[in-house]
């Protein structure tokens, strides 16, 4: 890998000499993902496989060109997974990828995101130096909130060239339920049984019925089943699979585009016309609508939250909510101190840099 490696470092030495942009990319399985694609193709599936794998200690470090469908066979084979869920999109999205887009599925309600997650990263900057941040371990924290920056950045501070992620163990026992309930029941209900000893593992709600799924141990899983009531979910592993993989009929994306809001819990339905699916607990909103970017950030923000322009629609609104001016002054200066030329998916985030 020594060679890969060699040459990322000069491709990138070259792009900053040339003021060259670079377009980092593995699979490409989010290339629809943040604002329109610009620069020169830098392929990062070259640099891919497993570093190490502790089952004992909970932690698989992988190149960021390694697929999910090799570090998922390796963490079946001890019964462990990426408990946060990250979309597969047939296995084919890369360890690079799921940190840089910071993607999590439905299990994120009940254990965390990638970010929490990320133990650590190795990046070359903009510059071709190779830095190391955070550890293997949940104590080692030196640099360890510069790891948890990468996540979400799109590629824009740097190549990341590999990461060490928690792991879980598979639960021992699962079941999933179906209930008849409006928006608004769903919502009650849900941040009812949020305050209690309830061994939720995910939650959605759409077109008038609410489907959660319970994981833990046996007896757990019993006890909650006989508490909460419901209908058994047929089908239901295929039923999560499609909301992880946005594989679902929902995610059929119409020229309106989706829209992914993140809101408190405890934020009531939204005055906004079109169609919804609610997921972790009422804090993920996902929305097709024809309304105006203006309106649903207005409505997304009094509600304490933020809206994406997640897929499809009109990308000259900005895909994600505009920032403040002294929040964007920090963006501005990271994105200096990694990458000062600028060469790294150049306004994949934000227009102006």
């Amino acid at each position: 890998m020594d060679q890969v490696l060699q040459q990322f470092r000069d491709r990138i030495t070259s792009a900053t000499r040339s003021g060259t942009a670079l377009r980092i990319r593995g699979n490409g399985t989010k290339d629809w993902y943040g604002q329109e694609l610009a620069g020169e193709l830098l392929d990062t599936t070259a640099y891919s496989g497993i570093v190490s794998y502790d089952p004992t200690e909970l932690v698989i470090t992988a190149r960021a060109g390694t697929n999910l469908r090799e570090i998922g066979k390796a963490l079946a084979e001890k019964k462990q997974m990426l408990a946060f869920e990250p979309p597969r999109f047939d296995g084919l999205a890369t360890v690079g990828g799921i940190v840089a887009s910071g993607l999590s599925g439905p299990r994120r309600q009940a254990v965390g995101s990638v970010r929490d997650f990320v133990l650590g990263t190795v990046l070359m900057d903009g510059k071709g130096e190779v830095l190391h941040f955070g550890g293997q371990v949940m104590k080692n924290v030196a640099g360890y909130d510069v790891s948890r920056l990468l996540t979400g950045s799109l590629g824009t501070l740097g190549l990341i060239l590999e990461v060490s992620l928690k792991v879980l163990p598979r639960p021992f026992a699962q079941h999933s339920l179906q209930f008849a309930m409006s928006e608004q029941d769903a919502l009650h209900q849900l941040n009812l049984w949020g305050g209690q000893p309830l061994p939720l593992s995910a939650s959605c709600w759409l077109d008038g019925k609410l489907y959660v799924r319970l994981s833990g141990a046996q007896a757990a899983v019993d006890a909650a089943m006989a508490k909460m009531g419901g209908a058994d979910l047929p089908d239901a592993e295929k039923f999560w699979d499609e909301v992880r993989e946005q594989t679902h009929s929902f995610f059929s994306t119409p020229q309106q585009g989706l829209w992914r809001l993140s809101l408190p819990t405890v934020a009531p339905p939204l005055a906004l016309p079109g169609e919804q699916m609610i997921e972790w607990g009422g804090a993920l909103r996902w929305l097709k609508t024809t309304a105006e970017a203006t309106a649903v950030r207005s409505v997304a923000a009094n509600a304490g939250g933020h809206a994406t322009l997640y897929k499809g629609g009109d990308k000259s609104v900005g895909v994600f909510q505009p920032l403040a001016p002294s929040v964007a002054r920090i963006h501005r200066n990271l994105k200096n101190a990694f990458d000062p030329v600028g060469i790294f998916n150049p306004r994949r985030m934000y227009s102006d840099f």
